[in-house]
């Protein structure tokens, strides 16, 4: 029985949005052919008769691009409705990236010029590749905090400046001589950057400038920090939502209360394999016990061959009785498995026993079939 789970908000949003193009690797190759004559038309040595054949393939991706729009068009007035693939963000980027050549052309503008927009075509895969959703996703939720670092950034920005102004201002009037001429001494050197155009040279002015580095260094860490914790809970809450859709795969889970299957989903990883990749080698020490979500895979015993597919169980002797592994176990196809550590495994079967009573039976009968067929 496979259990229903409501989708995340998020999720059901992106999902209800506009279906993508059916052949994306050969949009990127159209936008990678597009951009490269841009390149290539922008230079000042390209000859008349070069410069034709590139305006033609630029003309070429744009024509492919209109027919990609259209096509998305009449996807969505059968799926969603049409105002919800124009009026969205890839809607007009597409749109974009058909007409404003053309229409800029239109408008007397020389062909050099116009193909300067082919740089709008690198924003279509934006909202098709999967980690740049994540990332707007992490962006989104951790948009406090970020705004909040954003504007102590922004308050030692200016203290800087105008500090800087007056003490340097006497010394370096041309460079310090106004807070606006200041405030590009300041970005420079709370970014780090250091050009060198702009030196403080009363001693002052470099304490001044030693402090704000830093404040630049740490505001910068901040962001870094706030980021990487926001993408680990992301990918966390990613897994867990994967791990808890495999578990409803799996028959053996189908009786256990939702309290259960929580606690277990909480202690699983999900791991995706392709087809005859070793799961097991015979003799390992046992680490973990492994459910099968999908795929097969094949369990070399001594004097047989056993396929075991989705909703089966393996590796739990092992972890019982602390032996190494009898069997080597190779995937048969692709195939995803839920693993469950040893450390896992011990607290879940302490904590549940019914669990443990369902994986000490089935291993039993393994032990018995497996004594009988040596």
């Amino acid at each position: 029985m496979e259990i229903p789970l409501p989708q995340p908000a998020a999720e059901v949003a992106e999902n209800k949005g506009v279906q993508t193009f059916e052949h994306p690797r050969l949009t990127y190759a159209v936008i990678a052919v597009g951009i490269a004559a841009m390149l290539a038309l922008s230079m000042p040595d390209t000859q008349y008769v070069v410069s034709e054949w590139l305006e033609a393939a630029i003309y070429g991706c744009v024509i492919f691009f209109a027919v990609q729009w259209g096509q998305e068009v009449l996807q969505s007035a059968r799926t969603t409705g049409i105002r919800s693939y124009v009026l969205s963000a890839v809607g007009i980027i597409d749109l974009a990236s058909a007409l404003a050549i053309p229409l800029v052309r239109l408008s007397g503008v020389s062909a050099k010029s116009a193909s300067l927009l082919t740089v709008l075509w690198l924003l279509k895969p934006v909202s098709r590749i999967p980690g740049l959703k994540q990332l707007r996703r992490v962006l989104v939720r951790e948009s406090g905090p970020l705004i909040s670092v954003l504007v102590l950034f922004l308050i030692v920005l200016f203290m800087a400046a105008v500090l800087i102004h007056v003490i340097e201002r006497n010394e370096q009037p041309a460079v310090f001589g106004s807070v606006p001429a200041s405030l590009w001494w300041a970005v420079v050197t709370l970014t780090t950057t250091g050009y060198g155009d702009v030196v403080p040279v009363t001693p002052a002015g470099r304490m001044v400038a030693a402090m704000l580095m830093i404040c630049g260094l740490g505001v910068f860490g901040l962001w870094t920090g706030i980021l990487a914790n926001g993408f680990a809970a992301e990918n966390r809450r990613h897994n867990s939502i994967q791990t808890w859709e495999s578990l409803g795969k799996v028959p053996f889970f189908a009786a256990l209360g939702p309290a259960i299957l929580a606690d277990v989903a909480s202690s699983l990883r999900r791991i995706d394999l392709r087809a005859r990749t070793v799961v097991i080698r015979r003799g390992d020490q046992g680490d973990c016990m492994y459910f099968v979500a999908a795929g097969a895979v094949a369990v070399n015993l001594p004097s047989k061959r056993i396929e075991l597919g989705v909703g089966s169980f393996f590796g739990e002797l092992a972890l019982l009785e602390n032996h190494t592994r009898t069997a080597d176990v190779i995937t048969a196809k692709a195939t995803t498995l839920l693993v469950l550590d040893v450390a896992d495994f011990r607290t879940l079967m302490a904590r549940h026993p019914d669990l443990a009573k369902a994986i000490d039976n089935e291993a039993a009968r393994r032990a018995t079939e497996n004594a009988g067929t040596a």
